[in-house]
């Protein structure tokens, strides 16, 4: 995924500014799909260069106008192209995985602090899901499904409950990977107080 796909997603649920879509990474599409401040007002120059996007310019009371982007016909085209090709499932790169292994022809004990170092950043990455969820979808303050836009009673809104799903998914993620580190933990805290196993002595050929 290109991160265009993923601010045509965004635009479609929402027509925003730069920094409104900047903000919605950092609190949402972060979930599946990160970039920076920079790199967005970058893509959508581009895009809107080659006619994905829309702008207009919306008057703010004290303060300079913005610029809106919207989805144009040809973003929307580019979206339903790229939505329908098969997508290869992704391969596991975890540095953290090949230390572990390393740890055997080390001192184990010694990985012990990097690893809960790692188990605080998932701790807190878990934190920030669950805090979203009940925010935006199970909390008493939750967005209620009303209003222009809602879907007619008895229908489910596609939307939403599409982005529960990943979100979902990525609080299951963390919980998965921080049962994973408290094994790891145990063992590497196992071995740390456990006498080495001689090794066979060498020999000169």
């Amino acid at each position: 995924m290109a991160i265009e796909h993923a601010i045509l997603v965004s635009l479609l649920e929402q027509p925003g500014s730069g920094y409104e879509l900047a903000r919605r990474f950092e609190r949402s599409i972060g979930y599946f799909w990160t970039a920076t401040h920079q790199q967005i007002y970058r893509v959508l120059k581009r895009m809107e260069s080659d006619g994905w996007v829309d702008v207009r310019d919306v008057p703010q009371h004290g303060r300079p106008d913005k610029k809106e982007y919207a989805v144009a016909a040809e973003g929307r085209a580019a979206l339903s192209a790229w939505l329908h090709e098969p997508i290869e499932p992704e391969s596991v790169r975890h540095d953290l995985a090949v230390k572990i292994r390393g740890a055997a022809f080390d001192d184990p004990a010694a990985l012990i602090r990097e690893v809960e170092r790692y188990q605080q950043v998932h701790a807190e990455r878990l934190a920030h899901y669950l805090a979203g969820e009940e925010r935006d979808f199970t909390g008493p303050g939750a967005p209620a499904l009303t209003g222009p836009g809602a879907p007619a009673a008895g229908r489910p809104d596609a939307g939403r409950e599409l982005q529960h799903v990943v979100l979902r998914g990525g609080i299951a993620y963390e919980r998965m990977t921080l049962a994973w580190l408290d094994d790891v933990l145990a063992t590497l805290r196992r071995l740390a107080t456990t006498p080495p196993t001689p090794r066979a002595e060498r020999r000169d050929a």
